[in-house]
């Protein structure tokens, strides 16, 4: 038996038997490897290499789609270590649990049925009883294949039209001397973009592009996109070409998104117009528009027109909550997700009407997916808790700035105070941990619930106990 034969299957035998674990060690690896590459001195454009825990924490920024940098994005890296950083960000788009997936058949050369259990769940409730499979997501079974093709597609596609739309102000920017460059940059914001990360290959960054309303739209929509997860992009499209069905789950993404966004909208603004070193310092029209630009990044996009550190306490809070919810499953975004957010919601509504059931759409809702639910929004808490705490012991930093930057880590935004880039290695290396608890820990968490459902042969007593 050759070597390679025993490699492929010690790897093929690790995916079937624990394809979350598998889905771990695979994106750390990822990880490591990213961070390696742009520790060698040919990835800095002083052609010194870059402190480790510099090019750690930027592999793991970049793998988990997040956007928080602790150098200079625009200067650091050369040519070389932004090609890397743009493969990563695409890499890292496709998702823990898909790339594990893909490479988990890449290696079985078949795509097996805990392989497509895991590239449909994707942070969604599936349940595992007697071998049995009971669907709760948006895509079907046999609709994985058609979803890792829309994957791959959405990157290519929605990707090359954002780039081609934006590409006219980098040629008009006096900024940019060659048409190379403008047209690079054009496709790398289109990636930071749509994957949610919020780089910016640029010196200056979005800053420059800050009073641009097109630019900053085009931003806007590619993050909107990004957040709404492949499942939901597939059902859209394949709604287009046939007007299927939509599945409870794509609308209760696109309704609570959409909500969430409009309302974080008008408290922004509402909160900032005032504000004159933010909303306030604009024209009307623009400071509106500043407004929901702002509430579109906090569902992960991470890009900012105007200073954070300069917003309002209550914007503060407001953003938190909202970065803390993020976008839809399976997408580039982070967060506990929207779905699990309406859930939440749902559950509270029918108990205050006094209904057994979870009822939307038309449609019962399991109570496993309420308790699916409940279990990532406490793993989400509980992290975000003791993240802000050692950062602020590490680090000096008060709640606010501690607390923002740990929320944007966790929910890989990559929206800052400033505090990241100031803070000290140890306090970093808290906010990287968080970023990838973030971006694997939940998923991972609610795919190793979701398939350790045990039979109980039976029921213990029942007994009441006071709760509120």
């Amino acid at each position: 038996m050759s070597l390679l034969k025993r490699v492929r299957d010690v790897i093929a035998g690790v995916s079937m038997q624990s394809p979350s674990r598998f889905a771990v060690l695979v994106f750390t690896a990822i990880i490591f490897f990213w961070s390696l590459l742009l520790w060698l001195p040919i990835s800095a454009a002083d052609g010194q290499a870059t402190a480790y825990h510099e090019a750690l924490f930027t592999a793991v920024s970049t793998i988990c789609v997040t956007g928080l940098s602790v150098v200079d994005m625009g200067t650091h890296w050369s040519t070389f270590g932004n090609v890397v950083i743009f493969l990563g960000i695409e890499v890292g788009a496709v998702g823990v649990l898909t790339l594990a997936s893909i490479l988990g058949t890449v290696v079985t050369r078949k795509l097996g049925l805990k392989q497509r259990l895991i590239a449909a769940s994707d942070g969604n409730a599936l349940r595992l009883h007697r071998g049995a499979v009971s669907e709760s997501q948006a895509v079907r079974l046999g609709e994985v294949g058609g979803v890792l093709v829309t994957v791959a597609l959405s990157l290519i596609v929605i990707e090359t039209v954002i780039a081609l739309l934006i590409l006219p102000v980098f040629i008009a920017s006096d900024d940019y001397q060659h048409w190379w460059d403008a047209v690079a940059h054009s496709f790398y914001y289109a990636a930071s973009a749509f994957t949610n990360t919020g780089f910016a290959p640029n010196p200056g960054g979005v800053e420059i592009f800050a009073g641009n309303a097109y630019f900053l739209g085009c931003l806007g929509l590619a993050v909107f996109l990004g957040s709404l997860g492949f499942p939901v992009i597939f059902s859209l499209a394949r709604w287009v070409r046939t007007r299927q069905h939509l599945g409870v789950h794509v609308k209760l993404t696109i309704v609570t998104t959409t909500i969430l966004f409009l309302l974080g909208w008008l408290v922004i603004w509402l909160l900032e117009v005032s504000n004159p070193k933010t909303i306030g310092g604009h024209d009307a029209a623009f400071g509106i528009f500043t407004g929901g630009f702002l509430s579109v990044m906090t569902r992960s996009g991470g890009f900012a027109n105007v200073d954070i550190n300069a917003l309002n306490d209550q914007t503060i809070v407001v953003m938190d909550l909202l970065m803390f919810v993020g976008g839809g499953s399976a997408s580039t975004a982070g967060g506990i997700k929207v779905t699990t957010l309406a859930i939440l919601f749902l559950a509270a509504v029918a108990e205050a009407r006094g209904v057994e059931d979870l009822q939307v759409f038309r449609r019962r809702i399991p109570v496993d997916v309420l308790r699916l639910a409940v279990a990532i929004t406490l793993w989400a808490v509980t992290i975000v808790a003791v993240s802000s705490i050692l950062v602020m012991q590490l680090s000096g930093a008060g709640l606010r700035e501690a607390v923002f930057d740990t929320i944007s880590a966790f929910a890989t935004v990559g929206l800052t105070t400033g505090l990241t880039a100031e803070a000290p290695p140890a306090a970093t290396m808290v906010l990287a941990v968080t970023m990838w608890l973030g971006r694997v820990g939940t998923v991972t968490f609610a795919a190793a619930l979701a398939s350790s459902e045990r039979r109980q042969l039976y029921r213990l007593p029942e007994e009441r106990i006071i709760v509120g």
